[in-house]
C-alpha cells in the first residue's frame, strides 16, 4: 500500500467516523426530546385539574360594573390637638373628596396648552 492510497483510505475513514458520530448525536438528541415530552406529559397528569365553566368567575346579576368618574378636590390637612403635627398614621386613609361642583373642567381655547407649549399662556 502506497502513502496516496492509504491517506485516501484514513480520509474516507474518517469521514464514515464523523458520520457515525453525527448519527449517534442526533439519536442521543432526539430521545432526550422524547424523554422530556413524556416527563412534561406525567407532570401535567399529575396537576389539578381545569376549573369546569361552573366555577368561573361570572358577571354580578346588573351586568357589568362601569367606571365611575368623579370630580375630587384636596382635602385639608387637619392639625393635631394644640397645632402640633400629625404622624402619617394618625391621618385618614384618602387625601381628597368628592368635589361639589362635578362639572368637569374643559380646556379652554386661547389658553395654553402645557407648560412650554410656546403659546401665550392665559388670556
Amino acid at each position: 500500500m502506497n502513502t496516496v492510497s492509504f491517506v485516501l483510505a484514513a480520509a474516507s475513514a474518517g469521514d464514515v467516523v464523523n458520520l457515525i458520530l453525527a448519527f449517534l448525536g442526533g439519536i442521543v438528541v432526539a430521545g432526550a426530546l422524547i424523554w422530556a415530552v413524556q416527563l412534561g406529559m406525567r407532570v401535567r397528569d399529575r396537576e389539578l385539574p381545569h376549573p369546569s365553566p361552573e366555577d368561573q368567575p361570572h358577571l354580578p346579576p346588573g351586568g357589568a360594573v362601569r367606571e365611575a368618574r368623579e370630580v375630587r378636590e384636596p382635602d385639608e390637612v387637619p392639625r393635631g390637638k394644640h397645632g402640633e403635627r400629625l404622624m402619617p398614621y394618625e391621618l385618614h386613609a384618602a387625601s381628597t373628596r368628592t368635589g361639589k361642583d362635578q362639572h368637569r373642567r374643559r380646556w379652554l381655547p386661547g389658553s395654553s396648552g402645557s407648560f412650554g407649549s410656546g403659546g401665550i399662556g392665559h388670556v
